[in-house]
């Protein structure tokens, strides 16, 4: 039953909407202890349901929470606060930023190569946008698209990365879409905001936000204040709702398969495809749609900012006024997978079987030239740091603080890009199979097989089939984490480095890269003719 308000000129006035059910209930109640039709309410033309509307809606407006509640409104807001501590409003770029996630309305689609070309189209879970916005400027600092049905805290730290690293240009492939004159994002068109940091960040209660891999990325590595605000008060948070408000109603609204803001809406009726999946939107088509409408979002004129842009406004005060900015240490630059928690891996071998020193990370062992000859440090803990968006190489520390190196995963993971979302669910197949993939097999490529025949049963499979092509598709040209070298190793202590070569099978297999030397093979061709 809902509490509709008509108008509050004079006096409140409100209509009660669904009451047929509860007047058929308190009918039936009333037959039930004895009434009849020359009894109230039966005797009467409307059965007293006037009435029951009247204490109805006295019982509902007895309290404005219950009055608000039973007209649909999801949060309470408006009351005075009394704290002692006084907002202060941002005043310069980077003094304050907001993040949070949005989920977009649109259903999505997977486009798949098999080995003969042909293309194969599954429907895929929606998507989670994750933004940095600038409160004094409205800049878009950052995003990131995650593909999963929550985001974890390895995405929160992968769109801070995505802050402060400049921003390369994406190239479209959707004629009419590119950057114009004065749109882009501020790393791109101002180069000297690159890896600049922020002093305060405010985001929501989100388990992915206050991680304490999170807290610890944002408190020490990036050096910045962490308010997460009240529960479920978004209006603490009013310019990153603002955006994606934008987005919602100039992107997700005017494409086919929007989902709506709720079951009823209309605009979901108009943008049906009708099961037609070639009218669906696909992940590379929605991933230039996005860059392209922050970039020309930056560059629209603000009504907040006096009909300025964010970018001019951002210009005004970096280039105009000279407003002092605080960039990231030139060391964390390039180590960013620093901002990853470290994690302590004792060091392992087994004399019996030959087998050298190496480390153990979510089930993969890692080792490198110099750790496979240092017998002294079996039983030691090292430090090592992880990029959670490749985990062919991870960084390793003495218990002292001394640099160990690189170190490479072993087997098909040290050839095939991939992240820890990815390794997490191959290894849980496994564990729900109870096997193993047999010698030699590339265990990311029969994960590929596996998805790629479920995909068209479940959307979760099809998701996750995207997930893996989109990470394949991207394969670094350096593997992180990169780091500075120093002056006393030489090229025989550093760990090889091998890139993989991407093969034509479903558009998402690799193939692994020999890695010796290739020796001619002589043919030999038979006389006569072969057809």
């Amino acid at each position: 039953m809902l509490l509709g308000q008509i108008n509050t000129d004079g006096h409140l006035r409100t209509r009660l909407r669904g009451l047929q059910a509860l007047h058929d209930g308190f009918l039936r109640q009333c037959r039930e202890v004895g009434l009849t039709a020359a009894n109230y309410p039966f005797n009467t033309a409307g059965h007293a349901i006037r009435s029951l509307s009247r204490r109805v809606k006295a019982e509902m407006l007895r309290g404005f929470g219950t009055a608000a509640r039973a007209a649909g409104a999801s949060h309470l807001k408006g009351l005075p606060r009394f704290d002692d501590e006084v907002k202060v409003a941002a005043t310069r770029p980077y003094q304050v930023v907001e993040f949070d996630g949005h989920r977009l309305d649109i259903c999505l689609k997977i486009v798949v190569r098999d080995p003969l070309g042909f293309e194969h189209e599954f429907e895929m879970e929606r998507v989670w946008l994750l933004v940095i916005i600038d409160v004094c400027t409205r800049v878009v600092l950052g995003y990131h698209i995650v593909l999963a049905s929550e985001y974890s805290r390895y995405d929160v730290i992968k769109t801070i990365e995505n802050a402060l690293e400049p921003h390369r240009p994406k190239s479209f492939s959707i004629a009419g879409l590119g950057y114009g004159v004065h749109e882009g994002f501020a790393s791109q068109l101002m180069p000297e905001l690159a890896y600049a940091v922020w002093e305060r960040m405010k985001l929501d209660n989100a388990k992915a936000n206050l991680a304490d891999d999170t807290i610890r990325a944002l408190c020490e590595f990036v050096g910045c204040l962490v308010d997460a605000g009240p529960r479920r008060s978004p209006d603490e948070r009013p310019y990153i709702e603002r955006f994606f408000g934008t987005v919602a109603s100039r992107l997700s609204s005017r494409l086919p398969g929007y989902t709506g803001s709720h079951p009823r809406d209309l605009r979901r009726a108009l943008a049906d495809p009708k099961g037609n999946l070639r009218l669906y939107v696909s992940l590379g088509e929605l991933e230039e749609l996005v860059e392209y409408s922050i970039a020309s979002y930056n560059g629209t004129p603000h009504s907040g900012l006096n009909n300025a842009t964010p970018l001019e406004a951002m210009e005004f005060f970096v280039r105009g006024r000279q407003t002092m900015v605080t960039w990231l240490a030139e060391h964390h630059r390039r180590t960013l997978c620093l901002m990853q928690s470290a994690r302590r891996c004792p060091v392992r071998a087994y004399l019996d079987q030959g087998i050298r020193p190496h480390i153990n990370l979510h089930g993969v062992r890692y080792t490198s030239m110099v750790l496979a000859i240092s017998t002294h440090l079996i039983g030691q803990r090292l430090l090592v740091y992880m990029n959670a968006d490749d985990l062919r190489c991870v960084r390793a520390f003495l218990p002292d603080g001394t640099e160990l190196g690189v170190l490479d995963a072993q087997g098909a993971w040290r050839v095939v890009p991939h992240n820890l979302k990815l390794r997490q669910e191959i290894r849980r197949q496994k564990g729900r199979r109870r096997t193993d993939a047999p010698g030699g097999e590339n265990p990311i490529e029969a994960y590929v097989q596996q998805k790629l025949a479920q995909a068209k049963k479940t959307r979760k499979a099809a998701s996750e089939l995207a997930h893996a092509v989109r990470l394949l598709a991207s394969v670094p040209t350096v593997r992180t984490p990169a780091g500075p070298t120093r002056a006393s190793q030489t090229p025989e202590t550093l760990s090889p480095v091998t890139m993989p070569t991407p093969a034509a099978v479903a558009a998402v297999v690799v193939d692994s890269v020999s890695i010796g030397p290739v020796h001619p093979r002589k043919l030999t061709i038979g006389t006569g003719q072969v057809f």
